[in-house]
């Protein structure tokens, strides 16, 4: 290895060592819902093909712009040439004589009209534009959305797990005191058998939690384009606050809310408005077009004997100008197909807005419902986890006392555990129904 191959080598490795020291850098804090989604955008793929989609569509807005302006080009050439000259008097040819040329010019040419064809053009790079920057701000807001449900995935196998954690060590609880009983001959062998069991059913539980935890958190880290590391911790927020606000929401209200706010119904009416424009773009092949030429020519010749090089090109200088017309007269179908599928691009626009406007509604209708089962939901297993609770407070007492048996005692723990874990799930069930339901009234996504 050479020293300039050992160089670039060390430097290759510092540079990823750097990167790598970043990034564990960037994972090893705390992440916010909001650290999640901002980073995400970022790095997200489709997000950034969608900007290099807005950067073209702003190229071409330019380019439309500029054909407006007269063109000119500029030509040299050269030429060589040999001959024999003819003697009239002799009736012979001479010998093989050869020539030069040059010749320079200069050309430009505009349209000055062309059926508004040029005009629409523009039109159309500019809707086009925004319909592009619009078609972004969708893909972000797609982004935002499976960032907040795998970061509430997340969350809820965290709660998951503590809970499961709690369940052990109150068992592990009743496992000891259930052995110092069973050497009292207060319990017998089943019913510590029993307890011992559940034991282990609970750390079967825990470790199926911790495996729901680790696939969450991969999810998440990889919608967010970062390498899994166990590092990688959130921050989890104050879910207390915004549980059960009783909502009572109108999906025509949130509907006609949402078709000012959201992108994709902006989009589509662009996009309809563009496809317009492809019809009077296509009929502009119809109508005669005037554009306006000029040139600027002169010339050398070494035929001319006599005649220096400089005095040739200042002495024969031909400018030229003209206008002319083309009148379409048979274009083999070609501009009358044009026109039809331009029709034919309209009305699939059309029926594009109001699918999307359709869909939007859909949506809105299906997350109000899903707000109030999901409040429902909770209401219900909320009162039945209290009233589980306080009935697995007095089975523990009985249990303590001798009066309840294991299996007895197991049964309530279980339909606790049960309904703990059923609580959990519709509180992160309300939370996603309602931060769904903000996103379409045009609240920035956020815990």
């Amino acid at each position: 290895m050479n020293a300039k191959t050992k160089h670039w080598t060390i430097a290759g490795i510092f540079l990823v060592t750097l990167i790598s020291s970043a990034i564990a850098q960037e994972t090893g804090k705390p992440w916010s819902l909001d650290d999640c989604i901002s980073y995400a955008l970022s790095k997200n793929i489709t997000v950034q093909q969608a900007g290099l989609s807005n950067d073209r569509n702003s190229l071409y807005v330019d380019q439309a712009k500029a054909a407006r302006l007269p063109s000119l080009n500029g030509s040299v050439s050269q030429s060589f040439s040999w001959d024999k000259s003819y003697d009239t008097q002799s009736g012979t040819f001479g010998s093989m004589e050869g020539s030069n040329g040059t010749n320079y010019s200069l050309s430009s040419s505009m349209t000055l009209f062309n059926g508004m064809k040029l005009r629409n053009e523009i039109t159309q790079s500019e809707l086009n534009l925004q319909s592009s920057q619009y078609y972004s701000e969708s893909v972000k807001e797609s982004v935002e959305l499976s960032i907040l449900n795998a970061f509430l995935q997340v969350v809820y196998a965290q709660e998951s797990v503590g809970n499961a954690e709690k369940q052990i060590e109150v068992t592990r609880e009743q496992l000891q005191l259930a052995g110092e009983r069973l050497e009292l001959g207060a319990i017998s062998r089943a019913d510590y058998l029993q307890i011992k069991s559940e034991v282990a059913s609970e750390n079967l539980t825990l470790a199926q939690a911790k495996s729901q935890l680790a696939i969450a958190r991969v999810s998440l880290l990889q919608l967010m384009e970062l390498p899994v590391d166990d590092s990688f911790q959130i921050s989890s927020p104050d879910m207390e606050k915004i549980i059960n606000e009783q909502r009572s929401p109108d999906a025509t209200d949130i509907y006609e809310q949402a078709l000012t706010i959201k992108p994709q119904i902006r989009e589509a009416e662009l996009n309809k408005q563009s496809a317009m424009l492809d019809e009077k773009i296509a009929k502009a092949g119809m109508i005669p077009s005037v554009s306006m030429s000029a040139g600027l020519g002169t010339n050398y010749s070494s035929g001319l004997s006599g005649i220096s090089y400089g005095s040739q090109i200042a002495n024969q200088i031909s400018p030229s100008l003209g206008v002319g017309i083309s009148i379409p007269i048979f274009q083999k179908k070609q501009v009358k197909t044009s026109i039809g599928l331009a029709k034919i691009g309209y009305h699939e626009a059309e029926l594009s807005e109001i699918d999307t406007r359709n869909q939007l509604r859909k949506e809105i209708e299906q997350a109000t419902v899903d707000v109030l089962s999901a409040q429902m939901e909770y209401e219900a297993n909320l009162e039945q986890y209290q009233a589980l609770l306080e009935s697995n407070q007095v089975s523990l007492e009985k249990f303590n006392l001798g009066l309840m048996s294991s299996v007895d005692y197991l049964y309530e723990k279980t339909s606790l555990i049960t309904a703990e874990s059923s609580l959990l799930q519709s509180k992160f069930n309300l939370i996603f129904s309602y931060k769904i339901l903000d996103f379409y009234k045009g609240t920035p996504i956020t815990l």
